[in-house]
């Protein structure tokens, strides 16, 4: 069992560790269909919110070795709404930057910020994400010493060489560097089998996983101050 004192870096989760993510996505969606409306109206007229997020999702099942890329996947479904309602393609990259900045405002859970401040004056932080959030549009980047995401890897969680190459950019070994998550499956059965230690924030909206866990995570935990207090940060 990993002991605290042999921690020497953590890899940290971002979507639903440190804000929660449906509300931001449902924002955003709901803000590029107004944009939409405003310089693409034919497009916003043939298709809702819900039929942009059905298209988007086709996207990602038609091209499943690119499906880890949301950034790439958002903005082919925006660019085939638009072919199909008779609009300019060309719209598709400012559409997708409009969806993209309200991607960004989150709200962070209450302990994110005082955690963040803890670890990060105690650890080597790394963001390591199949997300496409970037930090330095929340003002987070300074509390990381890097990012790594799926996009840039070619494949994410729980891909166990995808936690490989964040212990790399970190230069410590899978079992000195903590991994931090929220989700069961990617993030404390995929740390598990690169064989990093894991912590589980589980929220109480969160709820348990629907099968048990093979991985045995070395912290379980409401919130990330309570993990910063486990690891004496």
């Amino acid at each position: 069992m990993t002991k605290p004192s042999s921690v020497r870096a953590l890899t940290l989760d971002l979507d639903e560790t440190l804000w929660p993510i449906a509300p931001v996505i449902e924002r955003a969606e709901a803000a590029l269909h107004v944009w939409l409306a405003q310089n693409a109206p034919a497009t916003a007229a043939r298709f809702d919110v819900a039929a942009l997020r059905e298209l988007r999702d086709t996207v990602a099942l038609e091209f499943p070795d690119r499906a880890h890329d949301f950034t790439w996947a958002r903005k082919v479904s925006i660019e085939r709404a638009l072919v199909a309602a008779g609009d300019d393609a060309a719209w598709a990259e400012p559409a997708f930057e409009h969806f993209f900045e309200w991607r960004h405002r989150v709200t962070l859970f209450p302990d994110a910020l005082p955690a963040l401040t803890r670890l990060a004056a105690r650890f080597p932080l790394l963001a390591l994400t199949n997300g496409n959030a970037e930090l330095h549009r929340m003002g987070l980047a300074h509390f990381f010493v890097g990012r790594l995401s799926a996009r840039d890897h070619g494949r994410g969680k729980p891909h166990a060489d995808f936690f490989q190459a964040g212990c790399e950019r970190l230069g410590v070994s899978p079992g000195q560097a903590l991994h931090v998550g929220d989700d069961a499956a990617l993030d404390i059965e995929g740390a598990h089998a690169a064989g990093q230690p894991s912590a589980w924030i589980v929220r109480p909206h969160h709820g348990m996983p629907p099968a048990p866990l093979h991985a045995k995570p070395v912290f379980v935990g409401a919130d990330l101050l309570q993990l910063a207090d486990w690891l004496g940060a």
